[in-house]
């Protein structure tokens, strides 16, 4: 019998066909040759069967997906705010406009206008970041995991930093504390216990060895019960007694106190700052809600130390990231500004009223038939306040297939993530933007 996939069309036969060949006044030539061949590619894996949409069809559809951008705007529905499959935090409008203006053309990344001569790009943000926190000095770098490897090599390389064990956390992506810590060239030495850990624990680890104390701020867990922990303030005292180091890894960058809105517990950078460790660490794109960055704040000679160090210039941040923080800094010289334009910010103390006029918003276009309005809890995310819990409104959607649905809505332009619960689809009006709810209606309407 004749194998049906030796009939299949040549890729010069395909490329010939006028609807094809039109492709090729649209498209670059290798993007439709390779949608060809995987339009064949596929009819090969069924059997040699031809594509039910025709081959024309099917060629066209390759060429939308393989041309389209991998990093695509999506709407969270999910209700975490800080959702970091998502992309964490989304910027403030400042923020964007800052990031165009550098990205249009050149900027002044590392030339001093003024003299005409040669400049640092750590200049940039550290002005705002002393005011803003209170530390005698500041240094951008891309990422929180880089701070601390940065701070680690130029503090510690080459001797000891103690740790306690119930903060030898794991980051997320299987990047785990000890891990950074042997990367910097520094020796790892645990003390207490997973849940208890005091202070002479780190007293006794002591030896000629040692250059630093090293606190993890937990930030993505919690551990309860019978458990006590040494404060930031006491490991700096100790520190500073033994001419040591005090290295501080806070996590989210908290800049605004949000216990007003229900969350507390969350320690802030100016807060940090005043327990004199040497040097805190935290994320530009957590509770900060700019962009990723890893941002130090400390004295004088750390945070110089951390400029001179070699990895400093692995781990610089670019001019882009260096703009969109700039401008989602200045927003936090007026806090109630800040809380109304940085959107995790807005999110975090939205009030629930106005959540429900949108999910309300949301019912009112699709019917009320076809949904129904739940009230729910919203997430921080992004290893922020854990546990904590956001009174929330969902749209609620019973379906038959109810994964079938979610797939839907994550194959719609712009692709809409939701939750399940059940045979209900949720779509948490918390993370929705005002300005996407006619987006989200239409979707569902289709």
């Amino acid at each position: 019998m004749t194998d049906p996939r030796r009939q299949l069309p040549s890729i010069d036969a395909l490329l010939a066909g006028p609807a094809v060949a039109a492709l090729l006044a649209e498209h670059p030539r290798g993007l439709v040759v390779k949608a060809a061949r995987a339009a064949v590619d596929a009819a090969r894996l069924n059997g040699g069967a031809a594509p039910a949409e025709g081959w024309d069809a099917a060629v066209r559809a390759a060429v939308q997906r393989l041309g389209a951008p991998s990093l695509a705007p999506v709407i969270n529905a999910t209700g975490v705010v800080l959702h970091t499959n998502l992309g964490r935090a989304p910027l403030a409008p400042a923020a964007i406009a800052a990031l165009t203006r550098a990205a249009q053309g050149y900027a002044a990344l590392e030339y001093d206008l003024g003299h005409g001569t040669r400049g640092s790009r750590h200049a940039h943000c550290r002005d705002l970041l002393v005011e803003l926190t209170g530390a005698a000095d500041a240094l951008v770098v891309n990422n929180a995991a880089g701070g601390v490897l940065l701070a680690l090599s130029a503090l510690a390389r080459g001797g000891a930093a103690i740790v306690s064990r119930g903060e030898l956390v794991e980051m997320g992506g299987s990047f785990r504390v000890p891990d950074i810590m042997a990367s910097s060239g520094t020796t790892l030495v645990e003390v207490g216990t997973t849940n208890r850990t005091h202070p002479h624990d780190y007293d006794r680890a002591l030896t000629s060895e040692t250059r630093l104390l090293l606190k993890v701020h937990r930030s993505n867990f919690q551990v309860t019960g019978f458990t006590a922990d040494v404060a930031v303030v006491e490991l700096a005292e100790l520190a500073h007694k033994n001419k040591l180091q005090c290295l501080y890894d806070l996590g989210s960058g908290l800049l605004m106190n949000l216990s007003a809105w229900g969350l507390s517990g969350e320690p802030t950078v100016p807060e940090a700052v005043a327990t004199l460790a040497d040097v805190i660490v935290f994320s530009g794109d957590k509770l900060l809600g700019g962009p990723q960055a890893g941002i130090l704040v400390g004295t004088e000679a750390a945070i110089a130390a951390c400029r001179a160090d070699p990895i400093a210039r692995a781990v610089r941040a670019d001019k882009l990231t260096l703009a969109a923080l700039e401008a989602t800094l200045a927003l936090y010289r007026e806090p109630d500004r800040a809380r109304r334009e940085v959107p995790v910010l807005r999110m975090l103390t939205e009030d629930r009223d106005a959540v429900k006029q949108r999910a309300t918003a949301l019912l009112q276009g699709i019917g009320t038939g076809a949904g129904e309005l739940i009230e729910g809890d919203s997430e921080v995310g992004g290893g922020s306040f854990p546990g904590a819990k956001l009174k929330t409104w969902l749209l609620g959607i019973k379906h038959e297939t109810p994964d079938a649905y979610l797939a839907r809505l994550r194959a719609y332009d712009p692709p809409i993530i939701g939750r399940l619960a059940g045979n209900r689809v949720l779509l948490d009006a918390r993370t929705i933007f005002p300005d996407q709810v006619d987006i989200v209606v239409s979707a569902l309407r289709e």
